[in-house]
């Protein structure tokens, strides 16, 4: 019996972006919202459950990130070491965030730092 495929879904008030796989939360990226200079999604950790890393479950969390952001015209900004090196692997899929976005975003972060 093959895992089905987990299914991504944004709980965007507590700034998740969850896969979900036979009712269990086998992985997530904790993200904010940045709103100035301009919106971006900040993407903070990426965290798959041990018993279900190695299954492209992180790929599938960065890549549908990107897609929110593109639907929402936002721009995303990854503080997440993973998400910045999908990024750089993807560029087809993953336009760089501005220079002035990056600092706002790591700003905020340090003024917040119990959110994460």
């Amino acid at each position: 019996m093959g895992m089905s495929e987990p299914e991504i879904r944004d709980d965007r008030a507590a700034g998740r972006l969850e896969a979900v796989a036979d009712g269990e939360v086998v992985g997530r990226i904790e993200y904010f919202v940045l709103d100035s200079p301009d919106r971006a999604l900040v993407p903070v950790h990426t965290i798959v459950e041990p018993a279900h890393e190695g299954k492209g479950i992180a790929g599938s969390l960065a890549r549908e990130l990107y897609r929110i952001a593109g639907r929402e015209d936002s721009a995303v900004v990854p503080l997440c070491p993973y998400v910045a090196k999908w990024a750089e692997r993807h560029p087809e899929e993953a336009p760089p965030a501005g220079q002035d976005l990056v600092t706002a975003a790591k700003e905020w972060l340090a003024a917040h730092p119990d959110r994460f």
